[in-house]
């Protein structure tokens, strides 16, 4: 089993809370890492293994026999906690937002 890619999106995730939690602002432009590049290359790499699992499952639909059951489940699987993980960011990050516009100035 792969789990070079799980672990490579925990890295990532690891690595945007601490930008998120960093008391100062960092930008691209001072060295530091940009939050909103970080949360769209997360996606983009939830949305390649979706891809990835969906495409590997319709091969197995299909009879390639190169693909194995195991395999597809796994990769479904892996697809599924990661889109599952993307939407507690989405949720912690519109929480955020709504504690913020709900402050009196």
């Amino acid at each position: 089993m792969d789990t070079r890619a799980i672990e490579q999106m925990i890295g990532q995730m690891r690595a945007a809370a601490d930008i998120a939690s960093s008391k100062g602002t960092t930008t691209s432009a001072a060295g530091g890492a940009d939050f909103s590049s970080a949360l769209q290359t997360a996606m983009a790499q939830v949305s390649q293994a979706q891809e990835s699992a969906q495409q590997m499952a319709q091969d197995f639909s299909a009879g390639n026999s190169e693909v194995n059951l195991q395999d597809v489940m796994i990769n479904l699987q892996k697809a599924n906690l990661s889109f599952q993980q993307m939407v507690q960011v989405r949720n912690k990050l519109v929480s955020a937002y709504q504690d913020i516009m709900n402050m009196q100035v």
